[in-house]
């Protein structure tokens, strides 16, 4: 199955404050495992980046202007992410942003339904704790040291990673085939295996025990 990570930059927090994406960044899973295959571009948005945005991920005015908008990357962009499900971390975030320039050239939005949101995986699977990105990769024991600034593609290289741990964190089980209700018809049940007690009844210990005594004598008496 293939999925893509993404991840945005943008030169603000709301699109309600006309807020635009200045990078986007893209990963393909094949089955977990990163393919060669990615998408990224950055963006000149039309506006001038925030400052509380360019501490984060340090995209100047200028270094923007000269790139492409996003109609122009747009069918690059849907082409790459078709058919596949897409992983994001927070994701209300990033499609309102990619949704808001598909509704600026009267393109068709992103569904969330095709969308995985790792910060909502986060959020159930460790209440109370740290869901950061940056968090989660202390939990796993991934090394983010290079995100000096939050970039698209690094984040997309983290977040890969991340996913693969968060979605593989249950206990093994094993599935047995059993016949129910003598019917012919048979039905899955899931087991935990690491915690099924198998007793012994009273005539196998009392067996158990005269065949050591049996041994015992044979070999010592």
């Amino acid at each position: 199955m293939k999925e893509i990570v993404l991840d945005t930059e943008t030169t603000g927090l709301s699109v309600k404050d006309g807020h635009r994406i200045v990078e986007i960044g893209c990963i393909e899973l094949d089955n977990l495992v990163p393919t060669k295959n990615i998408f990224h571009c950055y963006l000149n948005p039309e506006r001038k980046v925030s400052e509380s945005a360019l501490k984060v991920h340090g995209y100047t005015d200028e270094f923007l202007l000269t790139k492409k908008k996003f109609n122009e990357v747009v069918d690059e962009f849907l082409e790459f992410i078709e058919g596949k499900k897409i992983v994001i971390h927070n994701a209300d975030f990033d499609i309102s942003h990619l949704n808001n320039e598909l509704s600026l050239i009267g393109r068709k939005h992103i569904k969330m339904e095709n969308v995985v949101d790792t910060l909502e995986i986060a959020r159930n699977k460790f209440p109370g704790s740290g869901i950061s990105l940056d968090a989660l990769c202390k939990r796993f024991r991934i090394d983010n040291s290079r995100r000096d600034k939050h970039t698209a593609i690094l984040d997309c290289e983290l977040l890969s990673k991340v996913y693969i741990n968060l979605i593989d964190q249950k206990e093994p089980s094993f599935e047995f085939l059993s016949q129910k209700n003598n019917q012919n018809s048979l039905s899955k049940k899931t087991y935990n295996y690491s915690k099924i007690i198998i007793k012994a009844s009273d005539n196998e210990f009392s067996e158990h025990k005269k065949f050591i005594n049996k041994e015992l004598k044979k070999n010592f008496y």
